[in-house]
């Protein structure tokens, strides 16, 4: 982790690759950045965005920006992205991952990888995907998770979204392991939820890690321990 974390440097603005928690909303982790960066650099404000939320459930690469590279969050947004996902067959949840209890149950005695590798291939490309209700879409001003939580149905417009790579990792009923290059905007639990309707069955996301967004990695991403670790002893 080789930043100069001066504040002419902050204010000039850094791109900075973190690997977000589990548990962490995208903005817990903006914060906490933003506050142990004023504080090693002895100020009291800082411009930090970040580019491309992150589930609270998942993990993996979000990018942060400061100062005047906050300006360059749009750009980063629309870059492919990559994850790699874990969906789990036989069951439904509301929000179509862990966030919400199990609310139906299916069999899976017919899913096999065959069937599997031929219904993937059916994803590829652009496709009209319509957004979970628990979300933070905006529904006339109002996050659609919270009409969600309160059990009033609401209706999203669908949007294009784009696959451009769907490969199976691994496959042990009735966990399906996946990696997964998309565009902006696409919603993995969507994914998970249509896989398992098009295998006559139910599914949810039971994991996710974003690993790529256009050309940064998570291999190079900042460990939030270390990076605080690391400005306490500068």
């Amino acid at each position: 982790m080789d930043y100069d974390f001066s504040v002419e440097n902050l204010k000039e603005g850094l791109i900075l690759p973190f690997d977000k928690p589990f548990g962490w909303t995208s903005f817990n982790l903006v914060n906490k950045v933003r506050y142990q960066l004023c504080r090693h650099a002895g100020i009291k404000k800082l411009k930090v965005g970040h580019a491309g939320t992150l589930d609270p459930l998942a993990t993996g690469l979000l990018i942060l920006c400061t100062g005047k590279a906050t300006k360059r969050i749009s750009e980063i947004q629309v870059m492919p992205k990559v994850y790699e996902a874990e969906i789990t067959f036989g069951a439904t949840t509301p929000s179509y991952d862990m966030e919400t209890e199990i609310d139906e149950i299916f069999p899976v005695e017919q899913i096999t990888e065959e069937l599997l590798f031929w219904k993937i291939s059916g994803f590829l490309g652009k496709s009209d995907q319509v957004p979970p209700l628990f979300s933070a879409k905006n529904i006339n001003g109002v996050r659609a998770y919270k009409y969600a939580r309160e059990g009033i149905e609401k209706k999203l417009a669908p949007r294009e979204i784009e696959i451009f790579s769907f490969k199976i990792i691994d496959f042990i009923k009735p966990l399906l392991k996946v990696r997964i290059k998309c565009s902006k905007g696409t919603y993995i639990r969507s994914i998970a939820r249509d896989l398992g309707l098009a295998v006559d069955s139910g599914a949810y996301l039971s994991g996710l890690k974003r690993i790529e967004i256009g050309n940064y990695s998570l291999d190079g991403a900042i460990d939030t321990e270390k990076f605080k670790r690391k400005l306490n002893n500068l």
